[in-house]
C-alpha cells in the first residue's frame, strides 16, 4: 500500500492482490463519513425518513403483485 498527499487530496495505491471487496467496503464507509460529516439531522430524523421509504416502498410492491 501506497500512501501520498497532493495538496488536500490523499491518494492510496493498493496492490492488484489485494481483496476488492473489503477495500470497497472501506471505502465506502469513508464516503459515508465524508457526505455526512456536515449533517445536522438528528438520528430519530433519519430513523422516520427511513420508516416512511420503506413503507412506501413496501406499498408499491404489494400493489404491483395485487396483494
Amino acid at each position: 500500500m501506497i500512501v501520498e498527499r497532493h495538496n488536500n487530496e490523499i491518494l492510496v495505491r493498493f496492490d492488484v492482490g489485494s481483496n476488492a471487496n473489503k477495500i470497497q467496503a472501506i471505502l465506502d464507509y469513508l464516503r459515508y463519513e465524508e457526505l455526512t460529516s456536515k449533517s445536522t439531522a438528528a438520528e430519530d430524523d433519519v430513523e422516520d425518513l427511513l420508516k416512511t421509504v420503506k413503507s412506501g416502498r413496501w406499498n408499491k410492491i404489494k400493489k404491483e403483485i395485487g396483494l
